[in-house]
């Protein structure tokens, strides 16, 4: 790929963990120049175990930092501070996912930077969002999904509530940060005006509740879990036993009702008055369930897949080691790929999701704590020293 489609951006980002790095890392993959700020300590992530990328690194860190430089700031220190305002000038925008009072302490609010570059957007990630009596909490994912109803939704009827198998919230959250982030870098090209932007993980938790939480403010319907994973309003879909495994069926519409009846020889089920329609279907979704994963538990899910795939929806249940050597992900996808790091140059990864003109983006390693800090003090010292309106470093 000759050009891709961020070049030419420059994000300066405080962050720390998995939101905000997220965020920061997708614009990085579609040719943005992202500086990550880091202490002399670094990213939290660096340290995550298990830890077998030599210290200072570890594959956690990497997930979330392919195609950025890092750089060691110290605000506090005069010399820095001026570096890093002079940053603020040539940038587009500043993140940070520091909370409470913190960003503003360190001069990394929307006001300060305004100050130094009117065009200047300014990224924020916070747990509960700046502008409430929560401003100060700490907060991460999994907090999230307890307090906004995920976890009560997820999981079989009278079990625990359960939590999302990954950092879902912390995923979410870096996508929308990253589409505010250039919508508003956008509006300021074309006003010469920046923007704050800011998103929070409660926010994009509760926003994930989507049209369950839009029943309940209107009707006050509440969705309940529902035996095997099933969808709320609609049936057949949901897991069905097979006879060594589990197979998801998602008879979304009656065309699939139907085609499914045929293919698994159930024509009954099909013209029998207590399933054929839809609602019957809902109200006897148990006695359904049992008659199907009888016929299901007859064969494996080899024997199901070889018949159902491609003609209705249905997919495998795996677990972590099936699913990533699924041979479609392997040798169709084009997810996984080898990225060479300098202690691993077998290093394999996820490539980006996102195809330009049908071509994965190009991804390098994370980067190793402060390796380009002295390359770009330089590069920006030698802009400052050829302009002198600019901020001197």
């Amino acid at each position: 790929m000759k050009t891709l489609p961020l070049t030419g951006l420059r994000i300066v980002s405080f962050e720390q963990f998995g939101a905000a790095p997220y965020a920061t890392m997708f614009l990085a993959d579609l040719g943005a120049e992202v500086l990550k700020v880091e202490s002399g300590e670094g990213d939290f992530a660096r340290r995550t175990r298990p830890l077998t990328l030599g210290e200072g690194d570890s594959l956690y860190f990497q997930c979330f930092n392919f195609n950025k430089k890092s750089i060691v700031v110290d605000l506090k220190d005069p010399g820095d501070r001026a570096f890093f305002e002079a940053l603020v000038v040539e940038s587009h925008a500043v993140v940070n996912n520091l909370r409470g009072s913190l960003p503003a302490k360190l001069g990394l609010d929307y006001a300060s930077l305004n100050a130094i570059n009117p065009a200047i957007v300014c990224g924020h990630i916070s747990a509960y969002g700046r502008d409430n009596s929560r401003a100060d909490w700490p907060g991460y994912d999994f907090l999230m999904q307890a307090e906004t109803g995920l976890m009560a939704l997820t999981g079989e009827p009278g079990n625990p509530p359960t939590r999302i198998g990954v950092s879902m919230i912390d995923y979410m959250s870096g996508m929308m940060l990253s589409v505010g982030l250039l919508a508003a870098i956008r509006a300021a090209e074309q006003s010469g005006q920046g923007a704050n932007v800011d998103v929070s993980l409660f926010d994009a938790a509760i926003h994930q509740l989507a049209y369950q939480g839009t029943w309940y403010l209107n009707d006050r319907t509440v969705t309940a879990r529902a035996p095997r994973s099933a969808h709320p309003s609609t049936t057949p879909v949901q897991l069905f036993r097979t006879a060594d495994g589990w197979v998801y069926v998602a008879c979304m519409n009656e065309k699939f009702w139907h085609l499914l009846t045929d293919l698994i020889e159930r024509t009954d089920l099909g013209q029998d008055p207590h399933f054929a329609a839809l609602e019957g279907r809902l109200a006897n979704r148990d006695a359904l369930t049992e008659m199907l994963d009888r016929s299901f538990s007859a064969q494996t899910t080899a024997h199901w897949m070889k018949l159902l795939a491609g003609k209705l929806p249905i997919a495998p249940v795996y677990d972590l080691e099936e699913a990533l050597e699924n041979p479609f992900l392997l040798d169709e996808s084009g997810m996984v790929r080898q990225i060479p790091h300098p202690l691993r140059p077998d290093m394999r990864a996820f490539a980006n999701p996102i195809r330009v003109n049908g071509e994965r983006l190009p991804q390098r390693p994370g980067p190793a704590l402060g390796a380009d800090t002295a390359a770009v003090k330089a590069a920006t010292k030698a802009k400052a020293a050829d302009d002198p309106a600019r901020v001197r470093c």
